[in-house]
């Protein structure tokens, strides 16, 4: 299936307006929405993804690259629920109370998008109560946290309380990213996974839902 290859290598590559082209034209060629979802699309983020990690691509590679995805998604969203593809997992994400920057956060938004999560992106300065209560509304099996601030780390603390006193912390992970934490913070939390970049985040989220 060449035509698959040539979408991931166009959606590496963040040629948006190509990829879109290139998904009309593989459905016109009968092949399926899922097929072209998982080994053109994913598979091109994936790349991203074990690049970003080995720092052979930077933030706005993935950031273009992301782009490409999601416009070559927007095509396939209908006929993927008319075909009945369900998401991986349903994953909530924001920066905490006190902390507006989302950088961090948008990329992990878009590794996990990457991954086939559905993605409720709650945005920035996120109040504890505001991510549990998404989180058992919504379904969300993770609820991922993004701090940049030392001074907003301790919001996580309140989400992971939160979850406890909603009665739902059986049922989520709760993930924390961002640069002043370390895996020691997120064990002291009693949160479930810290990890240091979007990509290793998104491979974690996804072991979480055994995928």
């Amino acid at each position: 299936m060449s035509i698959l290859n040539d979408i991931k290598e166009n959606l590496i590559k963040g040629k948006a307006k190509i990829v879109v082209e290139l998904v009309n034209q593989a459905l016109n060629d009968g092949i399926g929405a899922k097929q072209i979802l998982e080994e053109g699309l994913l598979a091109g983020m994936n790349v991203i993804g074990e690049k970003f990690q080995k720092n052979e691509v930077y933030v706005p590679e993935v950031l273009v690259a992301a782009r490409a995805m999601s416009k070559g998604t927007e095509v396939l969203k209908p006929y993927l629920a008319a075909s009945g593809v369900e998401p991986i997992g349903k994953v909530c994400i924001g920066t905490v109370r006190g902390d507006l920057h989302d950088i961090g956060k948008n990329l992990v938004k878009m590794m996990l998008e990457g991954k086939g999560f559905e993605v409720i992106d709650l945005g920035t300065d996120v109040a504890p109560e505001t991510f549990v209560e998404t989180a058992k509304n919504e379904g969300c099996q993770i609820i991922c946290c993004s701090a940049l601030l030392t001074t907003t780390m301790g919001a996580m603390k309140e989400v992971v309380d939160c979850a406890v006193a909603a009665g739902i912390r059986d049922k989520v992970k709760i993930m924390v990213g961002g640069a002043p934490l370390t895996d020691a913070f997120c064990k002291q939390i009693g949160a479930d996974a810290y990890t240091p970049d979007a990509a290793t985040a998104a491979d974690v989220a996804a072991s979480f839902v055994g995928k």
